[in-house]
């Protein structure tokens, strides 16, 4: 069952859960995720942000707790509880003292397995949620991001804004969630992760003792998208400065060209030393805030770059953006650009591990999504092994394929005719 030394160790019950822990004997504290493989792209378009809406319900209350009553609990020994939903998962985590660590996961096992859904509460979240959605559509910011995804992925679930949409949200009823409850949060989904002072036999007995008698449940199909990108979305508002976002498909999270794409991403925007960083901002002023970043998922990826301009400079911007895109994927790195990319990856890396937290989020995700864990030291291992080689063939075809351009600002598609592939 060990997975990494001593410290980490794995297994799974015969209810189809897998628990995984990393010990931390250093710690006074615990904290435990349960990690649930079903986030926005698992939902039906009507359903569209369904996995969202149940992770802010299951926060307002159980058969036998209330909504203040969980928080009275969490608040009471100084600790914390939060969630998140992502595109193909979600996660619900507390963050206690060790000694709290069996009543934190009687908690987490209350709110993932019986939530009330209560029909005033369900009302109650639909206008906290679309407060959200208000909010997420006033950020130009955040629109941009928004509708690149739509452009990367249309037609596709991964295209989708995990938060759903102001028409999925307004028609969405309380038996729609309890019923896309119903269908995937079993037991063969869900993965318990835990860090911190602990011990894993402890940690699996009160597992056992908390889903005694639950069993089951399948993993949600899902397919690959099949449509190309389209190549410009633009939304036209008043603002003060052009919101710019590009992206190019990548590979998949289990690809072993990730790390490669690791190195290149912190290249092209991913720091100070970024090219887009010294290239946009340092030398020509175009920008205060540019860079880029990466997504993976179970069949693909994205590669994203992002800034926000002065409008009269946008295709000055883009134009230098452009440059910077075309020579990364004809000529690759340079060996002291690999050498400090890899330097901050590896260092970066360590350095957020000194939590439980960042541990425990580290082995959610990781047996979530992949299935296993990589160690730190093989994770390190494959950083450094990345040559300037694999990066330029990386870049070629990541780089060199079809791109999307979304836009937000006080103009049309026309305004980006130069700078278009």
């Amino acid at each position: 069952m060990a997975s990494e030394g001593d410290d980490i160790e794995r297994t799974v019950l015969a209810s189809g859960i897998r628990v995984i822990t990393e010990r931390m004997p250093e710690a006074r504290s615990v904290t435990t995720g349960f990690w649930v493989a079903i986030g926005s792209r698992d939902e039906p378009e009507e359903l569209s942000g369904a996995s969202h809406f149940l992770e802010h319900l299951l926060f307002k209350g159980t058969e036998r707790r209330s909504a203040r009553e969980i928080a009275e609990t969490v608040d009471a020994v100084g600790g914390e509880m939060n969630a998140f939903t992502s595109k193909e998962h979600t996660a619900y985590y507390t963050r206690l003292p060790a000694r709290e660590m069996a009543a934190g996961l009687d908690l987490l096992t209350d709110v993932v397995t019986a939530p009330a859904f209560r029909a005033n509460e369900v009302e109650a979240e639909r206008q906290v949620i679309l407060e959200e959605l208000a909010m997420d559509e006033d950020d130009p910011d955040d629109l941009v991001h928004t509708m690149l995804y739509q452009g990367l992925f249309p037609g596709h679930p991964l295209g989708w804004e995990t938060v759903g949409t102001r028409e999925s949200i307004t028609a969405m009823s309380r038996d729609d969630i309890a019923g896309f409850f119903a269908e995937h949060y079993h037991p063969v989904n869900l993965v318990v992760a835990a860090a911190g002072a602990l011990d894993h036999d402890e940690v699996v007995a009160g597992v056992e003792a908390c889903f005694a008698g639950r069993t089951g449940g399948e993993r949600p199909p899902r397919w690959s998208p099949d449509r190309p990108p389209e190549p410009v979305i633009v939304h036209r508002r008043d603002t003060e400065q052009a919101h710019v976002a590009i992206g190019w498909r990548a590979m998949a999270f289990d690809d072993p060209d990730r790390y490669a794409l690791a190195v290149l991403d912190q290249v092209l925007g991913g720091g100070m030393a970024s090219r887009l960083f010294q290239e946009v901002r340092e030398e020509r002023g175009l920008a205060y805030a540019v860079g880029s970043g990466t997504a993976l998922f179970a069949d693909t990826g994205a590669l994203v770059v992002h800034l926000g301009t002065a409008l009269g400079r946008s295709t000055e911007a883009l134009a230098v953006i452009d440059g910077v895109v075309a020579d990364l994927a004809a000529n690759g790195v340079t060996g002291r650009e690999l050498d400090v990319a890899k330097g901050y990856l590896s260092g970066s890396m360590v350095l957020g591990l000194e939590d439980s937290g960042s541990r425990m989020g580290r082995l959610g995700a990781g047996e979530t999504v992949r299935g296993f864990v990589t160690s730190v030291d093989e994770h390190l291992e494959r950083i450094g092994a990345v040559t300037v080689d694999d990066v330029r063939r990386v870049a070629s075809q990541v780089l060199g394929g079809p791109r999307t351009l979304a836009a937000v600002g006080p103009f049309d598609e026309s305004r980006f005719a130069a700078v278009l592939p």
